[in-house]
C-alpha cells in the first residue's frame, strides 16, 4: 500500500469538500491541532500505567476528540457532518477541578518542566495555545467552522497544565517557580479558571 499520492506535490492538500493551499488558516490550524496529538502521544509514553490510570484514559480520549476536531476543520461541505459536542468541553472542565485539588498549592507562575512527562504535556499545553490562537485567525477571515473546536482547545490548555502539575506532583518532582513571579493565583490555584 502506499501513502504517498503526488496530489499534494504543488502546494495543495484535500479538504472535505474542497481543495486549498498548504499554508492556508483552516490547515494550519487543523495541522497544529494533530502537533498537539503527537505530543499527547509522547507524554502517554511517559507516564506509568500504575501510576497514572486516570491521566492515561483522559489522554486517550482527548486524542479521539482532537482528531474530530480536526475533522470538523477540515469539512467545508454545504451541509458539513460535525462530530464536536459541547460535551468534551463539560468533561474537561470536570476534570480539570478535579485534578487541580490534587498537587500542592499554587501561588505564582511555574517554569514548564519537571519530569518527562509533565515537561511534555507542557509542550502539549503551548501548541494547544497555538492551535486556539490559528481558530482565532481562522475565525476572522470569515471562514465558518464549529465554535465548540476553539472552546475544546482553550479548556484543553488548561487541562493539560493541571495534567503536568499532577504528573510532577505523583511523580516526586516539584514545581518550580518562575522566581520574578508575584502572587498571581487567587485560591491557591483551585478556581475553576487555570487560564484565560
Amino acid at each position: 500500500m502506499n501513502i504517498y499520492t503526488r496530489t499534494g506535490d504543488k502546494g495543495q492538500t484535500s479538504l472535505i469538500g474542497a481543495r486549498a493551499d498548504k499554508d492556508a488558516p483552516r490547515i494550519e490550524a487543523y495541522g497544529t491541532i494533530d502537533e498537539v496529538n503527537s505530543f499527547i502521544g509522547k507524554a502517554m509514553t511517559e507516564l506509568e500505567p500504575d501510576l497514572y490510570p486516570d491521566l492515561l484514559a483522559d489522554l486517550e480520549a482527548i486524542q479521539n476528540e482532537l482528531f474530530d476536531c480536526g475533522g470538523d476543520l477540515a469539512d467545508v461541505r454545504k451541509e458539513p457532518r460535525f462530530k464536536m459536542t459541547e460535551e468534551p468541553v463539560e468533561v474537561l472542565e470536570k476534570r480539570i477541578d478535579e485534578l487541580m485539588d490534587e498537587p500542592p498549592l499554587l501561588e505564582r507562575f511555574i517554569l514548564p518542566g519537571g519530569s518527562p512527562a509533565a515537561a511534555t504535556l507542557h509542550i502539549a499545553r503551548t501548541i494547544t495555545r497555538r492551535a486556539e490562537r490559528q481558530t482565532v485567525t481562522l475565525q476572522k477571515t470569515g471562514e465558518k467552522f464549529p465554535q465548540v473546536v476553539q472552546r475544546y482547545l482553550n479548556r484543553l490548555s488548561d487541562y493539560l497544565f493541571a495534567a503536568a502539575r499532577v504528573a510532577n506532583a505523583r511523580a516526586g518532582v516539584p514545581d518550580h517557580e518562575y522566581v520574578r513571579s508575584g502572587k498571581v493565583f487567587k485560591n491557591g490555584g483551585r478556581s475553576k479558571k487555570t487560564g484565560e
